[in-house]
């Protein structure tokens, strides 16, 4: 296999050298960096770790923990999606990557001692909930922190840009004449942020197209799932007024919104648009296909692991708050109506 001073030797180059080609240092000429992995390869040279912590003080490892509080857990495609990216662009980077565990071997009680134990180099926190103690106590920690899906001025965050996407949401049901728009939130705990901006993001788009928001528009989601829009759903079907578009804080809502119109003999978009948010895979093959809001997981993803490294090798704690672009997906669950149409309902 060879060691790193006999591929030093054969390339003509200093072992420290051959050291910054293997962890990926960008001080070294392409022309070097060809030359040393193509002997690296030749030589099929696997650095150990311990080698590894040895000559970069770095266990090249990041640690990343999932905080939710409404049970949902990684089944959620667009939580997924995101470590999916998150895992994709660390293998770029050289860094393998850790779940957090509570351990009963090692009698570690918090995320915090599991991560101190196994010495990563940075910490990438999912939450939902921005009073999460462990999250917090992760926040004042010595590691390099990231927190996804939530944003904190006291440590770097990334997340969707929510508020524009709620008034994408808005407006494109405002400029197919909508005008008594309801929404259904993600979740009815007070601590889940994804669903506390969405709903203020709705209220604010409504208030910037002078559209007033009437009782019951509304409506509990839940828990970000299918379950909860269809319980929403049928509460607003049952309102004096019934809205003619609904927008919904995610596409799982969106579903279980269609599922109840179409169990009371309503048509999507004929009688009632949806618009959903998340652009999940399912929403290109459900009927209607789901018009909904897209939210960039592998730009997440990928820009969560690029802040962490960045604060890895400058050797800082940075409080970068990075908000990703949105995108309406316009697909056929909602429908143009007239001034007709909407004085009808």
């Amino acid at each position: 296999m060879g060691t790193i001073y006999e591929i030093a030797e054969i390339a003509g180059v200093s072992p420290t050298t051959v050291s910054k080609v293997i962890n990926n240092y960008p001080d070294v000429s392409d022309k070097t960096r060809a030359k040393i992995q193509k002997i690296l390869s030749e030589k099929k040279f696997f650095p150990n770790a311990q080698a590894q912590f040895l000559s970069t003080k770095k266990t090249w490892t990041l640690g990343i923990v999932y905080f939710e509080n409404l049970g949902v857990g990684l089944n959620h495609s667009f939580f997924s999606g995101v470590i999916e990216a998150f895992k994709n662009q660390a293998d770029k980077q050289g860094y393998s990557l850790l779940f957090g565990s509570k351990n009963d071997r090692l009698k570690n009680d918090t995320f915090l001692e599991y991560f101190k134990y196994r010495c990563v180099d940075g910490i990438a926190i999912i939450c939902t909930d921005p009073k999460d103690k462990e999250t917090l106590e992760l926040i004042e920690s010595d590691f390099p922190i990231v927190v996804i899906d939530l944003i904190n001025k006291n440590t770097s965050t990334v997340t969707s840009d929510n508020f524009e996407g709620c008034y994408l949401a808005v407006k494109y049901l405002y400029d197919l004449g909508h005008r008594k728009i309801a929404h259904i939130t993600g979740a009815n705990k007070l601590d889940n942020w994804p669903s506390i901006i969405r709903r203020k993001g709705y209220e604010k788009a409504m208030k910037k197209f002078n559209l007033e928001i009437l009782d019951g528009y509304i409506a509990d989601g839940v828990n970000f799932d299918v379950s909860g829009g269809y319980s929403a759903m049928k509460g607003l079907l049952k309102l004096k007024e019934i809205p003619t578009a609904v927008f919904a804080s995610a596409d799982k809502i969106a579903i279980g919104a269609i599922d109840a119109l179409k169990e009371e003999g309503l048509s999507v978009p004929d009688d009632i648009s949806i618009i959903g948010y998340d652009d999940i895979e399912l929403a290109r093959y459900i009927t209607p296909k789901l018009t909904t809001i897209r939210q960039d997981r592998k730009e997440i993803g990928k820009t969560a692991v690029d802040l962490l490294v960045k604060q890895i090798n400058e050797k800082a704690k940075l409080k970068i708050n990075k908000i990703i672009p949105v995108q309406l997906m316009e697909r056929e669950s909602c429908k143009r109506i007239n001034l007709v149409e909407i004085n009808k309902k």
